[in-house]
């Protein structure tokens, strides 16, 4: 873990190690800056002549050395001859003043010092740095079995249990635990344990995450926060010994909590390894398995980790006395989804028309972080239309956009094009108006957004958290309704491609139907189909051990729920052929309808708004060309969750 709290041992031991090698440096450079004080070397002979040529102002005669001043303040030095015996009668000579030089002490000391401290010096810093990476696994210097784990200390932006909306059940069982930590008495002479741990699970984007970081906000103590990914490395041993050292801080901080996010990157079943069972991965989940609840007890430190992969951790983490407590942070519901808006509203200049109710209501099956990026999505609306004001209109319009996709107006579509267009949507529409399972029609667009030529998109009057089979049966007739409608106005021939997603969106639903909800009457209530993690960790569906001839029943009983599908909604159009007619004459002049207004076509054959001509008879500029409707969730509308 980093060192952001105030301990002083491994500082100052760094400090002493580099300062004696800082010290020992510069020792070698002032012994030898010492010998250069001397001055120049000269040749002997070139000595002579000065002295005789009178340059020469004093000297000091050394056994190994001679140190001279110039008349102009140079100085020298020189070896002398040995056996020159006429050295002091040049001297005299030249009255040049002369004296003996005392022999240097520890000479043969500093020589053997300096030549012995540099390779010293290397084979000190490779002990030090040798010691360092064999101290849990290499804690030290080289870091490598450093915990990457971060105090978290928000000074700004600080996150409280006030911010955090929609998720009431989990904040109350995170509040707890965050009590226990403030007053752990009230709670101990009771009899009762501090939890060890706490696992979140939900979907991407449900507020995992904002709830770990309210609790660091709430709770007063050292929060350490950590990645899953992060303590896997290429090097065996590396993450058993991050986790070590991660609880070793850990209980120097006690009581704190400690937050993994995404612990599936490192708490996989074990076993199922590319390599053997000792693989790396593993070593890092036995060492947090024995660290949680081991023979050694870590009182006082919590763990929370968040998952959005229950399914794949190892049991081995998920039974009490490791993550006491698995709190699941659901989609919110609509009395949520109105509390989080009205969280991220408070950033933003609402205009006096904006109603979070309403836009709770036409948003079914989003997160906290979709209702965070409808928000941000109308506000950059409004401020490109130079607005001081977020309206209710500028959220409607980031619906659309979040639900359907963006406008593409700058594509040229035919009206051969634009007219298949409208009555493929049309058959949708019909199809839905005229199932009673159906959810009701919010909008009908010929306006490609996303990846699709046009949409129809329904949303339901209220939260379903199951669906019965009339519905199921209901949704398979709408998809199916566009194709039908392709087939009855231009004929079997000019069927296009746009019925992609919805002939996918089908035979999805009818294999669910068939092998996961046993909706099938020749099968029965079996499961024949299960979700399995793939290779590499890949989620797939796979299909249960069964005879040749149940698959082949498998396969029949999902095409008659199909093909039962496509008839229904060949008879309604066939039914309601003029009402077709008139839905896509509607939807070529106006080319985007509300719910409210297809069902005031319905019954009074007109629309109370001015007309919007896309100039027939020309390419219009409206979107799209002939590709295939891949992006929408399915043609009829939203596809309903669990379908």
């Amino acid at each position: 873990m980093n060192d952001d709290q105030p301990n002083g041992n491994p500082w100052v031991k760094s400090l002493l190690v580099w300062g004696g090698i800082f010290l020992a440096l510069l020792m070698v450079v002032s012994m030898f800056s010492s010998r250069s004080d001397a001055g120049p070397m000269i040749p002997y002979s070139d000595f002579r002549a000065k002295v005789a040529e009178g340059s020469v102002m004093a000297v000091e005669i050394g056994e190994e050395r001679i140190d001279g001043q110039m008349k102009n303040g140079d100085t020298f030095s020189t070896v002398p001859v040995p056996g020159d015996t006429t050295l002091t009668q040049l001297l005299q000579a030249n009255d040049v003043k002369y004296a003996g030089k005392a022999p240097e002490e520890g000479n043969l000391l500093v020589y053997i010092l300096a030549q012995t401290l540099p390779f010293l010096l290397i084979v000190g810093i490779a002990f030090f740095a040798l010691r360092q990476v064999q101290k849990g696994g290499g804690s030290g210097a080289m870091g490598f079995g450093k915990s990457k784990a971060k105090l978290l200390t928000e000074r700004s932006g600080r996150v409280t249990f006030a911010d955090v909306a929609g998720i009431d059940e989990a904040r109350e069982e995170l509040e707890e635990i965050v009590e226990f930590l403030r007053d752990p008495s009230r709670f101990s002479k009771l009899g009762g344990q501090i939890p060890k741990g706490a696992l979140l699970v939900g979907s991407p984007g449900t507020g995992k995450t904002l709830l770990a970081r309210a609790i660091a906000g709430e709770a007063g103590v050292p929060f350490f926060t950590i990645s899953g990914s992060d303590f896997v490395e290429m090097f065996v041993g590396v993450g058993a010994s991050r986790v070590r050292d991660m609880f070793e801080q850990a209980k120097k901080n006690a009581p704190c909590i400690v937050f993994i996010d995404e612990i599936d990157a490192v708490g996989r079943h074990r076993g199922h390894g590319l390599g053997n069972s000792n693989d790396e991965r593993e070593q890092t989940l036995n060492q947090l398995l024995v660290e949680m609840d081991g023979f050694e007890a870590n009182e006082g430190i919590i763990i929370i980790a968040a998952t959005n992969r229950p399914d794949v951790l190892d049991p081995a983490l998920l039974r009490p006395g490791r993550f006491d407590r698995q709190v699941v942070v659901p989609v919110p519901d609509i009395e949520g989804r109105e509390k989080i808006l009205e969280v991220h509203m408070k950033k933003v200049p609402l205009a006096p028309d904006v109603n979070p109710r309403v836009i709770a209501r036409g948003t079914p099956g989003f997160s906290g972080a979709d209702l965070a990026n409808l928000v941000n999505e109308a506000a950059l609306l409004a401020a490109r239309r130079n607005k001081r004001l977020v309206a209710m209109q500028e959220f409607e319009d980031a619906k659309d956009k979040v639900m359907m996709g963006a406008e593409r107006r700058s594509m040229v579509m035919t009206d051969d094009e634009k007219k298949m267009t409208a009555y493929h949507e049309a058959g949708h529409a019909i199809v839905s108006l005229n199932e009673e399972a159906s959810d009701p029609i919010h909008k009908a667009t010929i306006i490609p957004r996303g990846r699709a030529l046009g949409m129809v998109m329904r949303l339901p009057e209220r939260d379903s958290y199951s669906y019965h089979r009339d519905k199921m049966l209901a949704n398979l007739s709408v998809a199916m309704g566009g194709r039908v409608a392709e087939e009855l106005i231009f004929g079997h021939d000019k069927v296009s491609s746009g019925a992609s997603s919805d002939i996918q969106y089908a035979t999805s639903l009818a294999r669910n139907m068939v092998t996961k909800w046993g909706m099938s009457d020749k099968l029965g209530p079996l499961q024949y189909e299960e979700q399995q993690e793939g290779y590499l960790g890949m989620g797939g569906s796979h299909r249960l051990m069964a005879s040749d001839e149940t698959n082949k029943l498998i396969d029949s009983e999902i095409r008659l729920l199909v093909d039962t599908a496509h008839a229904r909604a060949t008879q309604i159009l066939n039914d309601k052929n003029e009402e077709l007619h008139l839905l896509a004459n509607a939807m070529l002049e106006y080319e985007t309808l509300s719910g409210d207004e297809i069902k005031q076509l319905m019954d009074t054959g007109k629309i109370d708004r001015p007309s919007e001509p896309s100039g027939k008879g020309k390419p219009t500029r409206a979107t799209g060309s002939s590709i295939p409707k891949a992006g929408k969730r399915y043609s009829g509308g939203a596809a309903p969750q669990g379908a």
